[in-house]
């Protein structure tokens, strides 16, 4: 970092940093690219299919198997749903790789586009149709009462189970049950009926067909003498349930205890010292970063909500009230980050004299951006190496798995060549709190920058924990040794050139997962994610060539 009222000069890529960058990447593209690249054995079309044929499939099925009509103002909508808690039970017994061998993931899927048709008279039944997001195949549905579905239910539960069957026998249940069978090209012959039917009015097992612990069903149920809901699949056993619902409880109190409340308490710190250093920072910084914030989170916001069509007075005032829950929220962090940078540029300037953020106005500052981005991307691929070696050895140590989660999917989103745009939130809010201002205020308390670094990267690290990677552990351990990295780099070379680097690292992971979706326009947003840190950097460089800046006063560069 540069001297306060110094020349600005950001540090030179050395020899050892330019090869470690290369090594990272290649151990990235190896361990974390090749992989997903070579995830189809059976060398089947992984291309999805788009909502809009999902939701056309959906309809056909409808009318000629539902006596469904549809109407001009029915309400509809597709979104992606996952059996998180089978995959994660494959994931975990290391059996994905056989089950797609045994091609059960084309009739029994547990990722799936789910239509649901909503007619717009109110005696009319909402339909849920359950499609393979790859071939458009018909795998479930249901016919039942306008209610919303349970988070992590699972593909297995799709809809509402009011009416079981209990007024029909069980020869009434089977007769009903055999054509939808053999509709699927199912045998009943071959199959058993479980005594204990759980929330379902009938259940068949096919013990000829197992995965790990867990056997074939096929579910149904009735709604006066028609079959209201099918679905077949498997489902994950007991003891793996309990044990992610142990694992996400404790991820919600690390997440609460470990990481919201010491956010907090930052963000209050942050507004009382960018009072008590108001004559050494200005609040004139951080305003447009601040706001740039704003304006990308609201974006991402609408992003995150489902597109549907036909919506009604009570959806709409939903909707309004979710917006402005949203934008309060928005408007909260946009508010952290602002007073972390006005609060962190007061600190650095009146404690240590020094200058991890220039402005604009200093010399050399386009070209000072400029080495930024180069150092930005080189400790990107140094990183996203250290996350492969962490991933490998957790594997070995803990014996980590992961699994599914359709409310962090790009598929929900609205447009899913934005999901890139969550990566400049990630950098440039994270960076603030956590480097810009954390560091330098507890070293205050603590005295010791290594120990101002880990207690931020933990808190940091805690944030973390709810995504759907076991043990829970795992996650901040292999987080640490990332955020630890994260903060030698901004001590190193400042504020930038750690944001850049925060940005380039999530939009190569962001980038690639749009690269994997295969359709042109992903394709094309994930490559241009991965380089428009560069072009942003660029773009601040031409605004502020060498021969247009002039020297300025020190006091003027707060």
């Amino acid at each position: 970092m540069n001297p306060v009222g110094q020349p600005l000069q950001q540090r030179a890529l050395s020899k050892r940093l330019i090869i470690s960058g290369i090594i990272g990447l290649i151990l990235f593209i190896m361990f974390q690219i090749s992989p997903s690249l070579l995830s189809s054995p059976t060398g089947e079309d992984t291309t999805v299919i788009s909502k809009a044929e999902a939701r056309d499939q959906a309809i056909l099925f409808a009318e000629h198997k539902l006596n469904y009509t549809e109407a001009p103002n029915d309400q509809w909508n597709v979104l992606y749903e996952t059996d998180s808690s089978f995959y994660g039970y494959m994931s975990r017994e290391k059996l994905v790789e056989d089950y797609t061998k045994k091609k059960l993931d084309q009739k029994y899927p547990f990722d799936v586009f789910r239509a649901t048709l909503t007619p717009s008279a109110d005696q009319e039944p909402q339909i849920i149709v359950d499609l393979n997001m790859y071939t458009g195949e018909i795998v479930a549905f249901s016919k039942a009462a306008k209610v919303a579905s349970e988070e992590g239910a699972g593909i297995a539960s799709v809809g509402a189970k009011e009416d079981k069957g209990a007024d029909l026998t069980l020869a009434q249940k089977e007769n009903l049950a055999r054509p939808w069978l053999q509709e699927w090209e199912v045998n009943p012959a071959k199959l058993q009926i479980e005594s204990n039917t759980g929330s379902h009015g009938l259940v068949y097992t096919d013990s000829t067909v197992q995965v790990g612990e867990s056997l074939l069903h096929y579910y149904f149920d009735f709604s006066g003498e028609q079959v209201s809901s099918f679905n077949a699949g498997f489902t994950a056993p007991a003891w793996h349930t309990s044990y992610v619902q142990g694992q996400t409880s404790l991820a919600e109190k690390l997440t609460l205890f470990g990481y919201g409340i010491p956010t907090l308490i930052l963000g209050i710190l942050a507004l009382v010292y960018s009072i008590l250093r108001r004559e050494h920072t200005s609040f004139k910084r951080g305003v447009f970063l601040s706001s740039a914030y704003f304006v990308i989170m609201m974006i991402s916001t609408y992003n995150m909500l489902p597109e549907s069509t036909g919506e009604g007075l009570e959806a709409q005032i939903t909707s309004v009230i979710m917006f402005i829950i949203y934008a309060l929220y928005s408007l909260l962090m946009s508010s952290l980050l602002y007073f972390s940078l006005v609060g962190g540029n007061g600190l650095w300037r009146k404690e240590g004299g020094m200058n991890p953020w220039p402005r604009a106005k200093e010399p050399g500052y386009g070209q000072y951006v400029l080495d930024s981005i180069r150092a930005g991307y080189m400790w990107a691929f140094v990183l996203l190496g250290v996350q492969t070696v962490m991933f490998i050895i957790l594997s070995f140590t803990l014996h980590n798995w992961s699994t599914t989660d359709a409310t962090q999917s790009p598929y929900n989103m609205r447009y899913a060549w934005l999901l890139p745009i969550v990566a400049w939130l990630a950098g440039l809010s994270e960076e603030a709190i956590y480097r810009f201002f954390g560091i330098p205020m507890l070293k205050k308390v603590f005295r010791n920058t290594f120990v101002a670094c880990l207690i931020t990267t933990l808190v940091w690290a805690f944030g973390h924990t709810l995504y759907p990677i076991y043990p829970i552990s795992s996650r901040p351990i292999e987080l640490t040794v990332i955020g630890l990295l994260f903060s030698y780099i901004f001590l190193r070379y400042g504020f930038i050139a750690v944001m850049f680097s925060h940005v380039v690292f999530d939009s190569i992971l962001m980038g690639a997962t749009l690269i994997f979706m295969k359709e042109s326009v992903n394709v094309g947003a994930g490559i241009f994610a991965i380089i428009m840190p560069f072009i942003v950097a660029y773009i601040v460089y031409r605004f502020n060539p060498p021969q247009k800046t002039k020297p300025v006063e020190p006091s003027s560069l707060i």
